[in-house]
């Protein structure tokens, strides 16, 4: 098994074992058929043991797989007639944000999203796929154009959090984001939104307001990255173990909190162990959510989204929000 993690060890083992054992048979001509099936058998009930009760953690290490499907891997797969587009207009193209208009079964639409690289090199072009200001600014962009034409816009989140360093803070990170936010919310088009990968900070909210929230079941959502919050309350970065399973960022807690609309099941090990399956999963889900803000007015559009973030979260005890 490829990008193997340590939880996935027992299921690399016996899969050695599987495929040594039908080597020696063909090898040595024996039928091993029983006990490669009594194998088999045994790989798919561990397999089920292990993916049907994944901590906060281990989901964390298999939304971060580096051969887990991009932005581009998910557009080049749902999408026809793709034109990527290029720039902010104002200081550069940032390559860790990419875009441009696409057809989802036949109807125009707006994509954009992070894009992590594929190798060190293209991930040093793309920043790891953490935008500068420039970047939001391009995201932007393509949604006001959207916007302006009646075009659906749909997104992919996938990153740890904007670009930490001072050279995005001198060209102004905070104020890029905070537009994406103001503006996003009063777009009247359809906007729908898919946490992919991981969604960290505020680099993933700037492509995050949208009509639905929608999250793949091994991604992740977290106002910091669990390495962050380690950093912060352990003064330990190692602790993101510990980090990840408290502060609820796998798709179940959200979807429970309110902040995504659904689930999109993965392949069992994770969506990189079949992306064209994962692609397809998606863009049913995409399209049925689509047809149903369809059918909403410009203003229907945005009291629908305003709506959905204002009922966002649950407070543990009435005492909270209801004064003595």
């Amino acid at each position: 098994m490829d990008n193997k993690l340590p939880f996935e060890g027992p299921l690399s083992d016996l899969r050695r074992k599987i495929d040594h054992l039908k080597k020696v048979g063909v090898e040595q001509q024996i039928d091993f058929t029983d006990e490669i099936g009594r194998l088999e058998e045994r790989f798919k009930q561990l397999e089920d043991e292990i993916y049907d009760n994944l901590t906060g953690a281990q989901i964390m290490h298999l939304a971060r797989v580096h051969s887990r499907p991009t932005t581009l891997d998910y557009i080049n797969e749902i999408f026809t007639d793709f034109i990527e587009l290029h720039g902010d207009r104002l200081f550069a193209d940032d390559l860790a944000i990419v875009g441009g208009i696409a057809k989802l079964n036949g109807v125009p639409v707006t994509v954009v999203g992070h894009q992590r690289g594929k190798d060190t090199k293209d991930n040093i072009q793309r920043f790891f796929g953490s935008p500068h200001p420039e970047g939001f600014r391009k995201a932007l962009r393509f949604m006001q154009q959207a916007n302006k034409f009646g075009r659906p816009i749909i997104t992919f989140i996938d990153t740890k959090g904007a670009y930490p360093g001072d050279t995005a803070e001198a060209r102004g990170q905070s104020e890029a984001i905070a537009r994406n936010l103001k503006e996003m919310a009063l777009f009247g088009v359809p906007v729908i939104c898919i946490v992919i990968g991981e969604g960290g900070s505020g680099g993933a909210l700037a492509l995050g307001v949208g009509n639905r929230v929608l999250m793949l079941e091994n991604a992740i959502y977290s106002v910091i990255s669990p390495n962050g919050a380690a950093s912060i309350l352990w003064k330990d970065a190692s602790k993101a173990d510990q980090a990840a399973e408290a502060m609820k960022i796998t798709a179940k807690d959200l979807k429970a909190f309110g902040i995504v609309e659904e689930i999109i099941p993965e392949p069992k090990g994770g969506a990189h162990r079949d992306p064209a399956w994962q692609a397809e999963a998606i863009k049913q889900v995409l399209w049925r959510h689509l047809e149903e803000l369809s059918a909403l007015s410009p203003e229907a559009l945005i009291e629908d989204r305003y709506r959905k973030f204002r009922g966002v979260g649950k407070f543990a005890s009435p005492e909270l929000v209801q004064p003595s």
